[in-house]
C-alpha cells in the first residue's frame, strides 16, 4: 500500500537522523564520570577499608597514587593554599578531574559563612561527577543545615572539623556518608583522640549508620594500625610523609636488596655456564 511505505521511509528516516545525533552529540556528565580502569575498591580482597592521600598537590598524587593503595584523595581550603591551588568552583574542579583520572574519590570542601553560601558551592562542586565527589561541610549548626540540603539533593558528604565523639550523633543524625575527626588535633587539645575517634564508630553503628568513621589528623602509621586493631576502624586520610612510613622498614629493604643480589648472581652463574658448554663443544 502507498501510505504504508511511505510511513515505513518515514520511519527509517527518523532512524538514521537519530543515529546521527547520536554521533555528534557531546558527552553527559554521567559518561564523563565513569572511570575507563578498574575501580581500586572493586576488589574484594581488599576488604571495607578506604585510604585517603590528604593532598592538593598534584605532584604528590602522581608519585603516591600508582601504589595502588588509596581510595581517594582529600582536600580542603588550606591544602589548596599549600599547593598554589586558587579556593574556586573553577580550579577545584579542574582538579577532581585530575584526581579522578587515578582515585575512585575525590573530597573538596563547600566554603562560605551561611548554609546557603556553602549549599550552593557544593552543588556547583559536585556537579562535575556526584557519583564520585564528596563534598565536606563543618560539622557547626550552619554546615549541618548544608549538610542536610545536600543529601537530600543527592550529594554525598563528609561532616569535618570533628573534635568530640558526640558529633557523630549528628553525622548519623543528617545521614552523612563520612565523619572527618582530627586525631592528632584532639589529642594535643588534651583529649584521648583514639578513645573519641572508636567512640564515634561506636556511636554511628548503635544509631543504624553506616557513617564511615574518616579518621584525620594522623601523625603516625602506628595510630592507624592500632585504631584497626582495636575498634574496627577502617578509613582513614594521611599526608604524603605518613604514606611512605607505610614502607619505612628496614628490614624489608634489607630482604629485598638480598633477593635482587641472589638474583644477579643466579643470571651470572648461567652465562658462565653457557659459555663454559659452548667452549666445550668447540671441535679441536
Amino acid at each position: 500500500h502507498p501510505l504504508a511505505g511511505h510511513e515505513a521511509l518515514t520511519t527509517m528516516a527518523a532512524l538514521v537522523l537519530l543515529g546521527a545525533l547520536l554521533l555528534v552529540a557531546p558527552p553527559s556528565v554521567s559518561s564523563l564520570s565513569s572511570p575507563s580502569r578498574p575501580l581500586v575498591g572493586s576488589n574484594p580482597l581488599r576488604g571495607t577499608g578506604r585510604f585517603f592521600l590528604d593532598t592538593a598537590d598534584v605532584a604528590e598524587w602522581d608519585a603516591l597514587l600508582p601504589l595502588g593503595v588509596f581510595h581517594g584523595v582529600t582536600t580542603n581550603p588550606t591544602l589548596l593554599e599549600r599547593a598554589g591551588v586558587p579556593c574556586d568552583v573553577e580550579s577545584v574542579t579542574a582538579l577532581a578531574r585530575r584526581a579522578l583520572e587515578g582515585a575512585d574519590e575525590f573530597m573538596c570542601q563547600a566554603w562560605g559563612e551561611s548554609a546557603e553560601e556553602m549549599y550552593e558551592r557544593g552543588m556547583e562542586l559536585s556537579e562535575a561527577d556526584r557519583a564520585r565527589i564528596v563534598i565536606k561541610v563543618p560539622v557547626t549548626q550552619e554546615g549541618t543545615k548544608a549538610a542536610s540540603r545536600l543529601v537530600r539533593s543527592g550529594v554525598r558528604v563528609c561532616l569535618t572539623a570533628c573534635y568530640a565523639s558526640n558529633q557523630a550523633l549528628v553525622a548519623a543524625g543528617v545521614g552523612a556518608e563520612y565523619l572527618a575527626p582530627y586525631l592528632g588535633r584532639m589529642t594535643d587539645a588534651g583529649k584521648d583522640g583514639a578513645a573519641e575517634c572508636l567512640k564515634m564508630h561506636k556511636i554511628a553503628r548503635g544509631m543504624g549508620s553506616d557513617c564511615r568513621i574518616l579518621v584525620a589528623s594522623i601523625r603516625t602509621v602506628d595510630s592507624m594500625a592500632e585504631l584497626s586493631a582495636g575498634g574496627g576502624l577502617d578509613t582513614y586520610t594521611f599526608s604524603p610523609d605518613v604514606a611512605r612510613a607505610l614502607f619505612d622498614e628496614p628490614l624489608t629493604e634489607k630482604a629485598a636488596r638480598d633477593f635482587e643480589e641472589a638474583a644477579a648472581r643466579g643470571a651470572v652463574e648461567k652465562t658462565m655456564m653457557k659459555a663454559e658448554a659452548s667452549t666445550s663443544r668447540v671441535p679441536l
